[in-house]
């Protein structure tokens, strides 16, 4: 007997008599025959437990199960092709663990997401959920692996700080004990590139902040953030950077998850193009000929409206202008060079054309828009110090900022990928809410 076994091995274990830790999903019966459907945090199994299989005690206890009672039970692993997973359970014995005090919230029907989203603690037991969540923890060791396989060095940046990096009316503030103000971070970047020219390749890897009065499927209040720095570094390495790490973690999704994938419903075929690298690569003002003339043409993607209206030079791009974009492409786009004047101060001015910032944004194909942001940085003091007191900001808080440009400064670059919007589109699924374990956004705190 191989005991205890988890469900995810038991398609190893075909013929054997094992012990598996469980908690019943579902049940259905009729006569000498009940069907346990279990999981136990790994995958999912139908166990069969028939009459004259087992004593009448055991027979009594399957078909008395409630919802989410945990269980301990022995049985034959069969298999099964017709089954999740290949394989079902033979049971032979069964021991209940838990006696539920009360019925099982989440029942096999129907709920409203808001309901779900009350319930999350206990939501996160089943089917979707779970695929997503392992899904997003396939990603992140992915994320790790490639940044190590590059040479970086993990470098983790503060979440309270003294000043806006990206502008200051997206910020949750801090009372010091009614001595000072802090802010939580929106960004590891500027410590990251501190890490940089210490370290030569670092990344951050950590929750960011943004108070956002945005209800849209594509914003939380609290994100993850994976942001890389480069040093020396431009922004062409910066781009070819992203297609390597973006890729990576696709093919490693592809790889690793395909039982999570098939649970969502997922067209991994979808996917696929993004594996494999090759992301094309447009100037701003080529994505908005792109999108003007699919505008022009009425040919528009199911989830954009019809009287959307187009991009003006100098301005962002807004999600349904991100979807129309992504439509166009069947992997992810690099959109390079935006107007200077609607990103951030520290981003390098183009020497060709010093309207435009050495940036670029990557947008995932089918509608989830803007995963990655980045940038070359600019490495003059003078320059730097400019734009700072250009956008209004305390100089003195940014004093350790500038001393990067002070001693030693290079040309650097790196860029910031939302875990979550990344998950999202990874998954398939169609807010942003469902790719983190418990999601903060402006109308939910709880759980």
């Amino acid at each position: 007997m191989s005991s205890p076994s988890t469900l995810h091995d038991l398609k190893a274990h075909v013929g054997e008599t094992v012990t598996v830790h469980a908690w019943l999903t579902d049940k259905s019966g009729k006569g000498k025959l009940q069907f346990l459907k279990l999981r136990d945090g790994t995958g999912f199994v139908q166990a069969t437990v028939f009459k004259n299989d087992v004593s009448e005690d055991v027979f009594e206890t399957a078909r008395r199960l409630s919802q989410e009672q945990a269980v301990t039970v022995t049985g034959e692993v069969r298999a099964d092709e017709r089954a999740p997973g290949g394989v079902e359970l033979g049971v032979r014995d069964l021991v209940v663990i838990s006696e539920n005090p009360a019925e099982y919230p989440i029942t096999p029907k129907e709920h409203g997401i808001e309901f779900l989203l009350d319930h999350r603690h206990l939501w996160l037991r089943h089917r979707r959920p779970w695929a997503v969540l392992r899904v997003r923890d396939c990603v992140q060791r992915a994320i790790v692996d490639f940044f190590h396989g590059e040479g970086f060095v993990r470098f983790d940046a503060p979440f309270f700080t003294p000043n806006a990096a990206e502008g200051t009316t997206e910020l949750f503030e801090i009372d010091l004990f009614g001595e000072d103000k802090a802010y939580l971070s929106q960004t590891g970047q500027l410590h990251a590139e501190a890490g940089a020219l210490a370290f030569g390749k670092v990344y951050t890897f950590g929750p960011t902040f943004r108070a956002e009065k945005s209800k849209t499927r594509r914003h939380l209040l609290e994100f993850w953030m994976v942001e890389p720095e480069v040093a020396p570094s431009d922004h062409g390495e910066n781009m070819a950077l992203q297609e390597r790490f973006v890729s990576f973690l696709v093919r490693r999704a592809l790889e690793e998850c395909g039982n999570e994938l098939e649970t969502l419903g997922r067209d991994v075929e979808k996917l696929r193009p993004a594996a494999s690298g090759n992301y094309p690569r447009v100037t701003y003002t080529e994505a908005l000929e792109i999108i003007q003339r699919h505008i022009e043409e009425g040919d528009l993607p199911p989830n954009v409206q019809a009287d959307v209206q187009a991009v003006e030079w100098g301005d962002d791009l807004g999600a349904p202008h991100e979807t129309i974009l992504g439509s166009h492409f069947d992997r992810p786009v690099i959109v390079e060079k935006y107007p200077a004047a609607i990103k951030a101060f520290y981003m390098q001015p183009d020497a060709e054309d010093p309207r435009l910032a050495l940036c670029d944004d990557m947008i995932a194909p089918e509608g989830y828009g803007e995963i990655i942001g980045g940038s070359q940085r600019i490495h003059d003091y003078d320059l730097l110090k400019s734009r700072i007191e250009h956008e209004g900001l305390p100089l003195e808080a940014f004093e350790w900022y500038l001393d990067l440009r002070r001693f030693g400064s290079v040309p650097h670059a790196g860029f910031g990928m939302g875990l979550e919007r990344a998950v999202a589109w990874i998954t398939g699924i169609d807010h942003i809410r469902e790719a983190i374990p418990f999601p903060r956004m402006l109308t939910r705190m709880v759980p």
